[in-house]
């Protein structure tokens, strides 16, 4: 396998790149003296993609919702009913798997045994185990994390925002599913996403740390299994999404303290990724701290007002299919949260000295970003993910202007694309 070598002119980081013949994209990031190393084995592959065609077939694939998550939870079970955390443990490392709406991700951080913990790593992630007995077991546990997540209000105001905002894209289903829909999940659908999303074409595999390059390779080399690469894309099919939001308002009653609220903004201008994706999101990054930020006015104003404490914050959340801004807080009025901000991002006129303090804001937050191996990592196997190249940030940084965020204002802070999700004491 040959790597090519990319240094980032502006952050002096070197990446050893190149794809496996298996069809696996492997990068790898050496930070001399570093005494963290972190890996991380990435499918494009998440809660959303329920329905696809695999290469090769003609016929379309449903599958119960929540089944990303479910396969998360599989891949740790060993044929021979071995513990894959007690392994990872033996060597010093601390390992751990995410599903997000549009990516699976298994990863472990050590200060040693790199080349022990990555050869784990690659063993367990390619060697799916499901037997009707053992999905049927895991249907009570991951049925017990449902309720759990049935009762948090964090992940509730959430959810019932994604539900206000979409109509049918499925980005406004619960990641982990519903006891209804777990409950159709068979070791057969299992392996039938296994064997479509876990194919190492559709999969990034991310080494970061003091690492020697040649042993790494030598490594993941020695690790991967015969796998034969897909000569087409995995066809994911996603139902139209109107403009329109589905819901302005959601309220619900759960144990807090005092509401929560989050305001969600649905982003219209979809259906890219790349480095068009990276501008808009530096764009978004850079109105959602002038907006939002502490030191906004309108930040300033609410909490004068005592209509909002320090969890005040706002993301703006990109994806090639879908993207939201989310304002999310503590209030003991949401509704007048709500009220203000609208009245505010309708009068707003944004000032170029702003832009340009904010612009230089974001630049220090991506070039100290490289200092969190994690972080870096992450984000690298995220912008992949979305057909873009985190090395392209400074170009894409500079085509930024004022004229491009004013514009981009304009167009998606309205507030009939806007909805408000709440949660009330239940005492309320």
């Amino acid at each position: 396998m040959q790597l090519r070598k990319r240094t980032n002119t502006t952050t002096q980081e070197t990446v050893y790149e190149g794809t496996h013949p298996s069809g696996l994209r492997i990068c790898l990031m050496p930070k001399a003296g570093y005494r963290q190393n972190y890996a991380i084995f990435g499918t494009r592959y998440g809660s959303v993609d329920s329905e696809f065609i695999v290469p090769g077939e003609t016929e379309i694939t449903k599958v119960p919702d929540g089944i990303a998550h479910y396969l998360e939870h599989k891949m740790f079970d060993m044929p021979d009913g071995s513990n894959i955390f007690d392994r990872f443990a033996q060597y010093g490392a601390n390992a751990n798997a995410f599903t997000s709406f549009n990516m699976t991700a298994y990863l472990f951080s050590a200060t040693s045994n790199l080349y022990e913990n990555l050869s784990t790593l690659l063993e367990y992630v390619q060697t799916p185990h499901f037997t009707p007995e053992s999905v049927e077991k895991e249907q009570g546990i991951i049925g017990q994390e449902i309720r759990m997540y049935d009762d948090n209000a964090g992940w509730k105001v959430f959810f019932n925002l994604l539900g206000c905002l979409y109509q049918n894209n499925p980005v406004k289903l619960e990641i982990a599913g519903t006891i209804d829909s777990i409950a159709q999940i068979t070791s057969d659908y299992l392996y039938k996403c296994y064997n479509t999303f876990y194919n190492l074409s559709n999969m990034m595999l991310i080494v970061i740390g003091d690492i020697d390059i040649e042993k790494t390779v030598q490594t993941i080399d020695a690790g991967i299994r015969s796998n034969k690469p897909f000569d087409e894309e995995i066809k994911r099919i996603y139902p139209q999404e109107p403009e329109a939001i589905a819901n302005a308002y959601s309220e619900q009653k759960l144990s807090v303290a005092q509401p929560l609220f989050m305001i969600g903004f649905k982003d219209r201008d979809v259906g890219y990724g790349g480095k068009p994706l990276l501008i808009k999101t530096i764009e978004m990054n850079i109105l959602s701290t002038m907006l939002f930020g502490k030191g906004s006015e309108l930040y300033k104003k609410l909490y004068d007002e005592g209509l909002i404490n320090a969890t005040f914050s706002a993301e703006f959340n990109p994806q090639i299919d879908y993207g939201f801004t989310a304002i999310e807080g503590e209030s003991k009025n949401p509704k007048e949260v709500y009220e203000i901000i609208t009245s505010y991002l309708e009068s707003y006129t944004p000032e170029r000295d702003a832009f340009e303090r904010i612009k230089k804001v974001i630049w220090g937050d991506y070039i100290r970003s490289h200092n969190d191996i994690e972080e870096y990592a992450h984000t690298y196997l995220t912008t992949a993910f979305l057909d873009g190249d985190y090395f392209d940030y400074r170009s894409a940084y500079e085509q930024v202007s004022f004229e491009s965020v004013v514009k981009r204002y304009q167009e998606h802070f309205k507030k009939e694309f806007s909805a408000l999700s709440v949660i009330l004491p239940t005492e309320a």
